[in-house]
């Protein structure tokens, strides 16, 4: 007799139950991915990843049909077209983001208190800011001196280097401070302050006049190893983000503890997928953005011009007139996927997740019909048969995936940069990999989950 159950009912399953996972192919992927975390913390480097990775692979630099643009060192656009293609039927095209949340330093940010040396920071993106103290942080970036010559910083990886912390206070002191305050005041944004000397500078005898300081030895340190003053901070681009590698997590090792899965997990599998993709048949492109933790603003945001530049880029490699309409009508005929990560759900805070609807570590991939918050605002809600569409293709091609929601309905959510593509007319639905404690300093991610974001994005590349 037919199991009635089995036809009829819809059930989500643990995907390392499913018998065609090879554990060996998912743990290869993972290592790469893992390399690439912990060596490729901000955007910047994220970028000079690609690029390296894509002239390795053959791909060429706003020429010919395999190539790439970027922008600012923030944004870099892919693009792969077969031979006689028609632009102007759309693309298959990948969007994900590349900054994640952190601490920047501000621009006079050295100052010295009781002996102590610091560096004032302004938190980037949605962070609960007590999780960045008390433990060990890196810093990297870009500062360009007084001839204007760059020179790029990164204090903190190598395990000979020094590493910076904030301060928080001690439990014997913080009763009446921090613990009878609501857990977002008991940490404010001007007290991540990142510790960084307690040595002064001594003044020889020619310098009698001057009194000892730490800051201005801590001034010394960095004019002798990188020529720099003072004055150069005011311009510079520096980031402060937690030291130190990804880590395999549990004892089966089947998950990634890392800072900056929130969105390089999705870019890196977006990169891996149009780099490995084969036999497609229309143009395909990942698209790699900017500041979307803090709303896509900006000229590296996903409200940004720059799509238009990476099809217009395509249209005269194609030898074609890269008109305002062509362009137009590209991007409208376009299909997309959103790709940005999603919460999974935590068994520690059911009350504000839906069971149901939630998704889940080790279940796959998830696919996100709607983002925004409450009632759905700031979503661009995609329509059911483009949602259908990749539904069939994921289960003809035996992807592990499943359908998600940020939370209940009345408990919050997010947005991703969905809606500002939607407004060129695309199909695009959200899609991403689950991970548990989003937005904090080490986040968790299902190793399975991951290379199943990987398997999915290059399926839509190539059959979408």
């Amino acid at each position: 007799m037919e199991d009635i159950s089995k036809k009829l009912e819809y059930k989500k399953t643990n995907g390392w139950e499913n018998k065609d996972i090879n554990k060996d192919t998912i743990n290869e992927h993972n290592k790469s991915y893992m390399e690439f975390l912990s060596n490729y913390k901000t955007e910047r480097q994220a970028v000079s990843y690609c690029i390296d990775s894509l002239k390795g692979k053959g791909f060429t630099e706003k020429t010919g049909n395999n190539f790439f643009i970027t922008h600012k060192e923030k944004n870099v656009g892919i693009v792969r077209m077969p031979n006689n293609c028609d632009l102007t039927k759309g693309v298959n095209i990948i969007v994900s983001h590349l900054d994640c949340p952190r601490l920047d330093l501000k621009p006079n940010p050295l100052y010295e208190d009781t002996d102590l040396a610091y560096l004032k920071t302004h938190y980037y993106g949605g962070i609960k800011k007590y999780q960045w103290v008390s433990r060990a942080l890196a810093i990297h970036g870009v500062i360009y001196n007084k001839e204007g010559q760059r020179i790029d910083i990164s204090i903190g990886e190598d395990e000979n280097d020094p590493v910076f912390f904030i301060a928080d206070l001690l439990p014997h002191l913080s009763s009446k401070v921090q613990e009878d305050k609501k857990i977002k005041d008991a940490i404010t944004g001007e007290q991540l302050n990142l510790l960084v000397g307690n040595i002064p500078y001594i003044p020889d005898e020619e310098e009698k006049d001057k009194k000892s300081s730490v800051k201005l030895n801590i001034l010394k340190l960095l004019n002798e190893k990188y020529g720099i003053t003072e004055e150069d901070f005011t311009t510079a681009e520096i980031e402060i983000v937690p030291a130190g590698k990804a880590r395999e997590l549990g004892f089966d090792r089947s998950m990634i503890g890392a800072y900056g899965h929130d969105d390089r997990v999705c870019s890196y599998n977006a990169l891996q997928a149009i780099i490995n993709a084969k036999n497609y048949d229309k143009p395909i492109v990942v698209w790699l953005v900017d500041k979307e933790e803090i709303g896509s603003d900006g000229n590296t945001g996903a409200k940004s011009a720059f799509i238009k530049q990476i099809i217009k880029q395509a249209f005269i490699n194609l030898g074609e007139k890269p008109d305002a309409i062509n362009i137009d009508e590209c991007l409208f005929n376009s299909l997309a996927i959103s790709g940005d990560v999603t919460g999974a759900y935590d068994p520690d805070w059911k009350e504000v997740f839906e069971s149901r609807n939630s998704a889940k570590i080790g279940y796959g991939v998830s696919m996100e019909k709607y983002g925004g918050s409450r009632g759905k605002s700031g979503s661009s809600d995609a329509n059911a048969e483009y949602v259908t569409k990749l539904r069939l293709l994921l289960n003809k091609n035996n992807i592990v995936w499943q359908t998600g929601e940020l939370g209940k309905v009345d408990e919050g959510g997010g947005g991703t940069v969905a809606k500002y593509l939607a407004e060129y007319g695309m199909e695009i639905v959200d899609m991403g990999t689950p991970v548990l404690a989003m937005h904090s300093p080490m986040e968790c991610c299902s190793k399975l989950d991951i290379y199943m974001t990987y398997k999915a994005y290059k399926l839509f590349l190539e059959k979408a």
